[in-house]
């Protein structure tokens, strides 16, 4: 099968439903199914065990990796209530996103939870967007997750995918399930 020019794409899951990490590790797998390496960084969410990070573990074992995770948030606003620390941790997450898009080793780079950083307040609106503007290579696929993605983030990107709430086993009083949240 003969596959067109790669040109890179900024895409954009945002919504108040439950999948847009999903989402972009199912992109994720996809790419690295085509032989592509894959960087995900994360804004909010600290290296725990989770279950999908575990999975994508594998792919860490080839050389070069065809995937690599850097968890470097502080956790939810709710786990590290000090605005410092969240600013702090997300302005070095900032750093490691641009790096690792500069260096082109990877062919798609995930922002994982950066519109959440953005909403909050720990990480300014311009310099993302100056960067995506005039910086990134154009063919390395950018993909950003996150609730309440920036009205400008979203007229510069490529896709955009909403991920709705229909139901919620939450509004039931069901706590989140091993295997399906985490």
């Amino acid at each position: 099968m003969k596959y067109p020019e790669k040109q890179g794409l900024i895409l954009l899951y945002t919504g108040n439903g439950r999948g847009k990490t999903t989402a972009a590790l199912g992109t994720a797998l996809r790419a690295c199914g085509h032989g592509m390496r894959v960087a995900m960084v994360q804004f909010i969410k600290q290296p725990k065990v989770y279950g999908e990070l575990n999975a994508l573990r594998f792919f860490e074992t080839e050389q070069p990796p065809l995937f690599e995770i850097f968890s470097m948030g502080r956790g939810c606003t709710w786990e590290e209530p000090d605005q410092a620390v969240q600013c702090e941790a997300a302005g070095q997450t900032w750093q490691v996103c641009q790096e690792k898009v500069l260096s082109t080793l990877y062919d798609l780079v995930i922002w994982d939870e950066i519109h959440c950083a953005l909403e909050y307040g720990f990480l300014a609106i311009s310099p993302v967007l100056t960067f995506l503007r005039n910086f990134r290579p154009r063919n390395v696929h950018i993909l950003l997750t996150g609730r309440h993605a920036n009205p400008e983030l979203i007229d510069l990107a490529d896709m955009v995918s909403d991920v709705q709430e229909i139901k919620h086993h939450y509004a039931n009083g069901v706590k989140g399930q091993y295997g399906i949240e985490f």
